[in-house]
């Protein structure tokens, strides 16, 4: 059976901005699905005790009001990170979009919490990715236009339902995968750690390209290659 028909679990954030290292999670959810089982999801809100900008609020709706009634973000990061882990050590990959965002902003909310990283918490367990954003990018590099989630979802022809909520996001990322899989069957016989490590190569070629562009206006740009988590800065955690 092919990587592509069996189990997998999406991950999916909706946050306070769009900054790693200070912004933070409001809401997230983890969706199991595939594998000729019923669809599971687990959905989690948190009071992310700052302010959280109209801007935001204007993407996914979600007010002050209403976060201010969740849960402490410290029970709710933990929980996120134990229902990675365990996903984890079931040999089941995480489909996450745009992967080095919604996992390094977990990263960084652990630290801000003193909690121990998913690293720590998967101990020998290694966590496979699979992130749709740059299997896309790879598989059709020279495709004009926006890869946003939506983007993603009326090229492959996938039903988002309602954009910007995280399970919704997350099942769509998830359908996507499976989608891309069938347009180019040439990945469905990988394993999902081969796949997980040509992933790594992908994205780094992919930031260095974008850094080379981006380069011809501002020759100090600099695009992080790192994938699927940002490492956590030498000088300092999470603020």
């Amino acid at each position: 059976m092919s990587w592509h028909t069996g189990r997998m679990a999406a991950f999916d954030t909706e946050t306070t901005g769009l900054d790693v290292e200070s912004d933070r999670i409001i809401t997230a959810a983890l969706v199991e699905v595939g594998g000729g089982q019923r669809a599971v999801t687990r959905a989690w809100m948190a009071n992310p005790s700052i302010p959280i900008p109209r801007a935001a609020t204007k993407v996914h709706g979600i007010t002050n009001a209403q976060a201010r009634g969740a849960r402490p973000a410290a029970a709710v990061v933990a929980e996120i990170a134990a229902a990675i882990v365990a996903q984890a050590r079931a040999g089941v990959p995480l489909v996450v979009m745009n992967a080095p965002y919604d996992l390094t902003l977990l990263d960084r909310e652990l630290a801000r919490h003193g909690l121990p990283s998913l690293a720590q918490q998967l101990g020998d367990t290694d966590l496979h990715v699979i992130d749709p954003l740059v299997i896309d990018r790879q598989a059709d590099r020279w495709r004009k236009g926006s890869r946003n989630l939506e983007s993603l979802a009326k090229h492959y022809g996938v039903e988002v339902g309602r954009a910007h909520t995280a399970n919704a996001d997350a099942l769509a990322a998830a359908r996507i995968v499976g989608e891309i899989a069938r347009r180019y069957p040439n990945i469905q016989d990988w394993t999902v750690e081969h796949l997980h490590w040509m992933q790594a190569e992908w994205a780094a070629g992919q930031a260095f390209d974008r850094q080379q562009y981006r380069r011809r206006t501002d020759p100090s740009a600099v695009v992080n290659g790192e994938w699927p988590m940002i490492p956590r800065p030498r000088t300092g955690g999470a603020s």
